[in-house]
């Protein structure tokens, strides 16, 4: 599949000007963020809600995981944590994803957070990322990624292909798993020349998009993880 980006180019003392300080505000400019038009259960197409977004993005920022990096955003969506970054001046934020419908909505989504940093669209299955997603050799590439969980029987495993694609290019990565993941995710770190360096727990709040949810809304357990990979 051929992989397109759409780059976007600003100066560094742009960049930092429009930067974004607080995990509230940042919490306040995700808020603006798009979903999907049309989701996919079979691959788990759940917006990130902003406040886990911006939790993400803050601790990755806090950690010195952000700023002046390069940081991709594995399986975008609609853009919510490449456009997270964004607003903490990283040297470019990269969104990858597979489903074009969701990369339209993630560009106009960068129009409505009016991110200034640099962004880049690139439709690619992160299983065959293209060779320029790759980071500078000179800068830390961060990655961050809210992979499907597995749930459904078309997804099984995926979590797994998103671990493995961020071993291959990331210095560091913050992903988001199902409650009780742990264990998994340590095991396949050590297995893949990498070390969780930090865990916690976390709410995703689930809004009711497909035909079998039952409820309007409910809150599910999640785990963030930290990883360094070793090069």
């Amino acid at each position: 599949m051929p992989a397109r980006a759409e780059p976007a180019r600003d100066d560094e003392s742009t960049r930092c000007a429009t930067r974004v300080s607080t995990r509230a505000a940042l919490e306040t400019q995700l808020a603006v963020v798009a979903g999907f038009d049309a989701p996919s259960a079979a691959l788990e197409q759940y917006p990130t809600p902003p406040h886990l977004a911006a939790s993400v993005v803050h601790d990755a920022d806090l950690r010195g995981d952000i700023a002046d990096c390069t940081v991709l955003d594995l399986g975008a969506g609609t853009g919510m944590l490449a456009l997270g970054a964004a607003l903490r001046a990283p040297a470019r934020a990269v969104g990858v994803e597979l489903d074009p419908a969701a990369l339209a909505t993630a560009r106009g989504n960068r129009r409505r957070v009016g991110t200034r940093a640099p962004v880049e669209w690139v439709r690619a299955d992160v299983s065959r990322l293209p060779v320029r997603t790759g980071g500078d050799p000179d800068r830390q590439t961060t990655v961050l990624t809210n992979p499907p969980f597995g749930a459904q029987r078309d997804s099984e495993g995926s979590d797994r292909e998103f671990l493995r694609a961020a071993s291959a290019v990331a210095d560091v990565s913050y992903s988001v798993h199902n409650d009780g993941s742990r264990a998994f995710v340590e095991s396949f770190a050590a297995d893949n020349d990498g070390r969780v360096t930090a865990s916690h727990a976390a709410a995703f709040e689930l809004d009711r998009q497909f035909d079998f949810h039952e409820a309007d809304s409910q809150e599910i357990s999640v785990e963030v993880h930290r990883i360094e990979w070793s090069d």
